[in-house]
This record gives C-alpha cells, structure tokens and sequence, in this order.
C-alpha cells in the first residue's frame, strides 16, 4: 500500500510540475539579407547545407539613387531575378522578404510632391519586377534623414506614399512593412533630424495612421530595448532584421559576437509572446553563414532550453 500510495505521490507531483512549466516555442527558420545579384546556385547550395533557410533579397543596386532611374534594362532586371528565384528554389531557400531601396532621394517622405510621386512611380516600377521572386513581404524604410522641424509633413508624405504603395504590394501578393529607424536623439546634428520611426511612441504614432493591412519590422539594431518594440507592435509586427548594437550607431554586430546590448533572452521571449512565427532574418557581419544558424540555436537555447 506504501508502495501505490509513494508511486501515486511522485506521479502526482511531476503533473504539478508539468503544468508550471512554459512550453517551449518551436524554432523559427533562419535567414539573411543579401543582394539578389550575389544569389548563386553555388551560395544557395551552401547555406542550405549550413541550416538556413530563408532570404531577404536588397535591390539597392538597381537603382541610381540621385537620378532615381534604374541602372540596367528592363530585361536585364527580370533575367537577374529569374536567376536568383531558381537558385533559391532549386536549394529549397525561400524568399522572405525584399529589402526596397533607400537613400535621401528615395525616400518616400520627401516634402516636394512632385519628387515624392516620382520616388512612388520608382518603387511601383520595382514591386512589378518582384513577382518573379514572389516574396511574403516587401520591407520599405518610412524615411531619410529629415531637416529640422519638418517632421509632421515628413509624416504626413511618408503616409500618404505607403497607402498609395501598399495597393501595388497587395496586389502582387506580398505584405507592406515598415521598418524603425535609428533614433535614440532628435537631431542628427544643427541641420538634420533623424529618420521616422525612431523611438517606440513614434513607431507607434505612425503605425497608427496607417492602414491596419501596412505592417512593422523591428530592426534589433536600431533600437535599444528592441523587446519593447516588439510587444508595442504585437500581431502587427511581420518581420525582424537580427543585429545587435548599442542602439547609437549602425553597428551590425552578430548577436554571438559578445559586443553589443542587446538581452536576446528578452526579445527572443518577446517574439514568442507576440506569437511571431517568420524567420530569424540576420542583418549582421558574419565571416562564413554557418555562424548564423550556430548563433541562432545558442540563442535559443539560453532563452528556451534546449531543443527538441
């Protein structure tokens, strides 16, 4: 009777335990951004092999930034990214995400509105393009540096440039996402303020004006406390960029380089809160990409336990 009564007991107390402890998330994939003309079928092989799987393709070589015209032929475009959409595929990798091109004559908040619908007319011509890679979700930056005390017409311009680009986004298949910005003071220096989105009120404020159907990205580069980010925007939030920092510069470190700030323990739990279920897309220096899926389980690791 002891002998129930002790087995009844342990059996009784692992359930007890069981129901205190979090279950543990499912690894995302993992990823990283690269330029849709460094795609090979060579590349994709490999880090297939080395565990990732997913891209972010950055297209900012295909335009000049100044004329804010494209660089090669139409043709040319389409065959560059034909290539890069079979190389992906053949290596079983899928296309995330497409980093859009930025720069101060790109931007999409520019106060002249002649300049703002030609920088429009330039991103539509490039979103046609992308259907041959069909990516899940355009990333667009909601600004360059501003001048001084322009900042709520910045606003007003980079919204009205998103809700006219989110139509041709959506129609194409993909999802609309905005990324925030470095920012952790105002001004850059006497003449310029710092791009839009820069803290997580101003991220939120933006957001908020926009349609509900226009998502974020948090960049772990640009902010400090990124977790913060991350469960401001909740649902919303699509999309990340993998980099630590010291939310002052553009640092880019690898989250497993020991030099940055960020507490990966508090965004990777802040992902999994906010139910996030895309890919892990690095935005980091690396010196070979099997780093970035070593990184990636060490991280979880130590936020989780180990998997499996």
């Amino acid at each position: 009777m002891k002998k129930i009564i002790l087995i009844f007991t342990i059996l009784l107390t692992a359930a007890l335990l069981s129901q205190g402890q979090t279950k543990k998330p499912k690894p995302l994939k993992v990823g990283y951004t690269l330029p849709a003309n460094e795609v090979t079928s060579e590349k994709m092989k490999y880090v297939r092999s080395v565990g990732l799987e997913s891209l972010e393709l950055s297209l900012g070589y295909l335009i000049d930034h100044n004329t804010r015209k494209f660089k090669f032929s139409e043709a040319e475009i389409l065959e560059t990214l034909k290539k890069a959409k079979k190389a992906a595929d053949d290596a079983g990798i899928e296309i995330w995400s497409i980093h859009m091109p930025f720069g101060k004559h790109i931007d999409i908040s520019l106060t002249q509105e002649s300049e703002r619908e030609q920088v429009v007319a330039m991103h539509s011509k490039l979103i046609e393009y992308l259907r041959v890679l069909k990516p899940r979700v355009i990333l667009f930056h909601p600004s360059w540096y501003l001048g001084l005390n322009e900042r709520e017409t910045r606003k007003q311009q980079m919204i009205r440039s998103a809700v006219e680009l989110n139509k041709k986004v959506r129609k194409s298949g993909a999802i609309m996402v905005v990324e925030n910005m470095l920012g952790f003071d105002l001004k850059l220096d006497s003449l310029r303020e710092r791009p839009l989105c820069r803290t997580v009120d101003e991220t939120v404020e933006i957001m908020g004006r926009l349609p509900t159907n226009i998502y974020s990205a948090v960049d772990m580069n640009h902010i400090k406390y990124p977790e913060k980010l991350i469960l401001a925007m909740g649902k919303r939030m699509r999309s990340v960029h993998i980099a630590d920092g010291t939310g002052k510069q553009e640092n880019h470190w690898l989250p497993c380089s020991g030099k940055g700030q960020n507490n990966w323990n508090e965004i990777l739990r802040a992902l999994d809160k906010v139910g996030y279920r895309g890919p892990f897309i690095y935005e980091s220096k690396f010196k070979d990409e099997k780093e970035l899926k070593e990184c990636y389980d060490t991280l979880y690791q130590n936020a989780f336990g180990a998997q499996g």
